[in-house]
């Protein structure tokens, strides 16, 4: 019997998935809220010709019960949770397969996940194997005295590293999402921040566990794009640079490869750094025994020295500009179908000699926002959503074109994700300049203003794109 996937997630990952379902052959049941009923991925599967129902009403794409039960009663086998809500929650992994009727989650076993979720924990295995990660502590800092002596031998490395305006971060171990974190310049200052950290701690999560980090602010943000099988094969899909975001760490443009000449006189060999990140991911990921999809995360100094950040065990929203660089038999590969597939036991069919790289990729976010207050999203109803289409560009939108669309509020307002490629770097930003130009979004809201998208300022920034 063929294995059924519930895709647990919504907008333009819900549509992909769809798509690497039907390549694979899979029937698939898709779930949505009431915010989403007029979304292109609810909209594909109530307008079907076919007697099957595929789309069900949950009350929350983060209510696990109303997931699971769709799931059992449209006998679905496979869980996708895309990216976001449960993608990287080891528990909701856990208990889908270790359930009276268990099912395959489709990702990293549980046990990877658990692992490398825990950010303290990736960076001591890293440190354990000699892959560089920030300096600063791998555990939770209790001891104010022993917390001081580790900020100011930080802040004295930096000062002999000739650093502008050394510094360093006091981190909430136990927090996430950019809570709990303050910076340190002079040492003079440290007991006061670190009391205050640590209070906030405690009172936040119940831990007064305290991380002290050096602070590095001229970087460029890589990732390594891995994808790895439960029989041991493992390959990799090249890198890509991910330093163009907003104000909230939301990435807004994404290059491939990860560092190009033609974009900015490095003070270092880009390819040989592209080639030493790619080395300690795969080291990483063989030593975890890792077996899905996977993206390894690092920032790279003006001077070239790479420092892992942390491991997203997930497919990530800009996994195609990798394949958009990659070939195998001459043809992209989509790595959303290989994560179904690998995660449904099949053995990879290819190595690491079979797989090409050429040429250069971007993902372009288009979101509706008003970038000069802050990225602050814009809702309205949008009237008229159009965009080329060419033979070197790919567009990924769970956005109608053909009638009018409600953005809803409960969730960002994403409207779609554009890639274009080319031979070089040159020609694929010639190419991302051209596709923006032709793309036509109206709308208003309802004060009757009207709509505000990201556009000029993807179109002001493809001249940042691999640059410090």
């Amino acid at each position: 019997m063929k294995d059924k996937v519930l895709i647990a997630n919504r907008g333009e990952i819900a549509l992909r998935i769809m798509e690497a379902c039907k390549d694979l052959g899979l029937d698939y049941t898709v779930i949505y809220t009431g915010a989403d009923e007029e979304s292109e991925h609810v909209r594909r599967c109530l307008d079907s010709q076919s007697n099957v129902r595929r789309a069900w009403r949950v009350s929350a794409y983060t209510d696990p019960n109303d997931i699971l039960s769709v799931a059992d009663h449209t006998n679905c086998t496979a869980i996708h949770p895309g990216y976001g809500f449960f993608s990287e929650d080891f528990r909701f992994a856990r208990r889908v397969t270790i359930r009276n009727r268990p099912l395959t989650f489709i990702g990293p076993k549980w046990e990877v996940v658990k692992d490398l979720g825990d950010k303290i924990n990736t960076k001591r295995v890293a440190n354990r194997l000699g892959i560089p990660t920030i300096p600063g502590t791998d555990g939770p800092i209790y001891n104010e005295m022993e917390a001081e002596d580790i900020a100011l031998h930080l802040l004295e490395i930096q000062d002999g590293q000739k650093i502008k305006n050394p510094s360093i971060l006091v981190k909430a171990a136990a927090g996430g999402g950019g809570m709990g974190i303050e910076e340190v310049y002079q040492i003079e200052h440290f007991r006061r921040i670190y009391r205050q950290v640590q209070n906030y701690a405690k009172r936040q999560f119940g831990d007064g566990g305290v991380l002290i980090e050096q602070r590095i602010r001229d970087f460029n943000h890589l990732e390594v794009q891995l994808v790895c099988s439960r029989h041991g094969e493992r390959v990799h899909f090249g890198t890509r640079n991910c330093t163009i975001q907003s104000t909230g760490r939301q990435k807004r443009l994404e290059a491939a490869p990860g560092f190009d000449n033609s974009c900015f006189a490095y003070d270092f060999n880009g390819q040989e750094v592209l080639d030493k990140v790619v080395e300690y991911s795969l080291k990483l990921a063989a030593h975890v025994r890792y077996d899905n999809v996977g993206t390894w995360e690092w920032i790279v100094t003006r001077d070239g020295q790479p420092y892992l950040l942390e491991v997203n065990t997930r497919i990530q929203v800009e996994n195609d500009v990798s394949a958009r660089v990659s070939y195998i038999n001459n043809k992209h590969p989509n790595l959303i179908r290989e994560q179904i597939r690998l995660a449904l036991g099949d053995k990879m069919g290819y190595s690491q000699k079979d797989i090409a790289s050429r040429g250069a990729s971007i993902e372009f976010r288009i979101v509706a926002e008003d970038t000069a207050r802050g990225f602050a999203p814009w809702i309205g109803t949008i009237s008229k959503f159009s965009y080329p289409k060419y033979d070197w560009s790919a567009v990924y939108s769970h956005v109608p074109t053909d009638r009018t669309y409600a953005i809803p509020s409960e969730y960002d307002p994403n409207l779609a994700l554009a890639l274009v490629w080319g031979d070089t770097m040159e020609e694929a930003k010639e190419r991302g300049r051209k596709f923006l130009a032709e793309v036509a979004i109206e709308g208003s809201n309802a004060a009757g203003g009207q709509i505000m998208t990201n556009l000029p300022y993807l179109q002001e920034n493809i001249a940042r794109l691999l640059t410090f």
